[in-house]
């Protein structure tokens, strides 16, 4: 199985991508470095398709264990490397669940699971980055 997608450039710093699902992205860089803001920045689109990726796998997963949240957000933080060519070396998932009567047991498997065993982009991220993760749970 393969994904293609194409790139145009808009001119000036922005692009546009599309996807499988025939959604576009626009990506630029910050008018400090010559572009406008227009769009997402393409290193930090990375870690949003880390959070997407792992996100999907743990709603999933928490639904087949009919374990319910209320509430649940990630923070992705990636530290670059000083040198060119820059690139995450370390990079931190923090998942945040919200609700009452929280089953912190069937929570922690379902991250696990995305972790260890679901997540392919995780997987990619490990090939070039040191990844932390934990789980934070905010009872009502």
């Amino acid at each position: 199985m393969s994904d293609k997608i194409t790139t145009i450039w808009n001119g000036n710093m922005l692009f546009e991508s599309d996807n499988p699902s025939g959604h576009t992205v626009l990506m630029d860089i910050s008018k400090e470095n010559g572009g406008n803001s227009s769009g997402l920045r393409p290193k930090a689109m990375m870690l949003s398709s880390l959070a997407g990726c792992s996100g999907l796998d743990v709603v999933s997963v928490l639904d087949k264990m009919k374990a319910s949240v209320e509430g649940f957000y990630m923070t992705v933080e990636g530290e670059l490397t000083d040198e060119h060519p820059k690139y995450y070396h370390t990079v931190t998932v923090e998942y945040h669940f919200t609700g009452k009567d929280l089953n912190e047991s069937k929570i922690k498997k379902a991250v696990d699971l995305s972790v260890e065993k679901y997540c392919g982009v995780m997987e990619m991220f490990r090939q070039f980055a040191d990844v932390k993760t934990s789980i934070h749970y905010h009872n009502k």
